[in-house]
């Protein structure tokens, strides 16, 4: 995970306004049908209210303020926060040093096979490192665990695939700001708001890199949260 710049994060906002102005105009649509069975709009009225577990708050950059707290309800924590776009893993086209200032070519977490995940194909979340705010590992979130990404009326299904820094909260792959309609360029990309991490305790994808293994899991959990809380 890279420390991004607060003016960087600003220009990618504006970036991604008239990107999605220009589609509107044309008629394009950027974001695909949603994925899974639970609408976005179901999920996002449960986390209406924070219940806060994190000791302070988080940062979404590198010279933000400390605004966004970790919550938690039964059966999952969550945040809502903006969305950096993470490029690390294995050197590809969409990901390596070329396109993202930030490139590292590992993730925390690995696929079945020993290698780092693969950000532009593969949704996964970033979370923070454990610190005197939170640790995440005792709240029930570690490698593999599956996430609820919700921006608009979209429900993206990723997996916990990386740590980041210990008092920056909100960003996640190339592939799951793709899925979500918003600009995965690692440089310029990214969301500014508007982003909701429900991250379901003690849930593990297996193989961490299969997509629909995280979907199916995650529709399963995505339900029994509506039912719980």
């Amino acid at each position: 995970m890279r420390l991004r710049p607060l003016g960087l994060a600003t220009a990618a906002g504006t970036v991604l306004l008239c990107a999605t102005a220009l589609a509107a105009a044309h008629g394009d649509t950027p974001r695909r049908a949603r994925e899974g069975t639970v609408p976005a709009a179901d999920l996002l009225a449960k986390v209406r209210t924070c219940d806060r577990i994190s000791d302070g708050l988080y940062r979404t950059d590198a010279e933000s303020a400390a605004t966004v707290p970790v919550c938690g309800l039964k059966g999952a924590v969550f945040w809502q926060a903006d969305l950096d776009v993470d490029c690390d893993g294995q050197r590809t086209t969409h990901c390596n040093e070329d396109r993202d200032p930030w490139y590292q070519d590992d993730t925390a977490f690995h696929q079945s096979d020993g290698k780092p995940l693969r950000a532009d194909t593969l949704p996964y979340v970033v979370v923070p490192g454990k610190s005197a705010l939170w640790d995440p590992a005792a709240a029930g979130i570690a490698g593999g665990g599956v996430v609820a990404v919700i921006h608009g009326d979209q429900v993206e299904y990723a997996v916990v695939g990386d740590t980041g820094p210990k008092e920056i909260i909100g960003e996640a792959s190339y592939a799951t700001a793709e899925a979500l309609g918003i600009d995965p360029d690692p440089a310029t990309g990214g969301a500014e708001s508007g982003v909701t991490y429900i991250l379901f305790k003690d849930s593990r994808v297996s193989p961490i890199e299969s997509h629909d293994a995280a979907v199916a899991l995650g529709d399963r959990l995505a339900r029994q949260f509506l039912a719980e809380n």
